[in-house]
């Protein structure tokens, strides 16, 4: 069973910008997204490293900042360890985004409670692929 915030999350957003996204077909940072894109999100690319490529009909931005529209959701598809050092990216955003969510296996609860103190909702360590086909 799908907590409730979980399900209103999933639910009501649509656009998701994917921290770490990848072009690798065989890492989680590609299919999770490429499986959210299948079902109509709108997926917004950002990878330093990747910047310029198109993924899911999108250019790959280098950071959170470049996004220049509204975002539902952050997905992190980085290492605990280095959340820290994307707290500023992500509360720099031109606009916050209502969510941000750390991938299954992903979690540091100091970058999420001051994420929460600036009123942005994180989920910690859970699959939006595998809870999207929960619903």
């Amino acid at each position: 069973m799908l907590p409730p915030a979980v399900r209103r999350i999933l639910s009501s957003a649509r656009t998701v910008a994917v921290l770490g996204a990848h072009v690798q077909t065989s890492r989680p940072a590609f299919y999770v997204p490429d499986y959210l894109h299948s079902q109509g999100y709108t997926i917004i690319p950002v990878n330093a490293m990747l910047a310029g490529q198109t993924l899911w009909g999108r250019t790959v931005l280098a950071s959170l900042g470049e996004i220049d529209e509204p975002v539902d959701v952050v997905d992190v598809f980085r290492r605990s360890d280095a959340l820290p050092g994307h707290l500023d990216e992500i509360i720099g955003m031109q606009e916050a985004p209502r969510v941000v969510w750390f991938q299954q296996g992903i979690r540091n609860d100091e970058v999420a409670r001051a994420l929460e103190a600036r009123g942005i909702e994180v989920i910690q360590d859970r699959c939006m692929l595998a809870d999207h086909r929960a619903l």
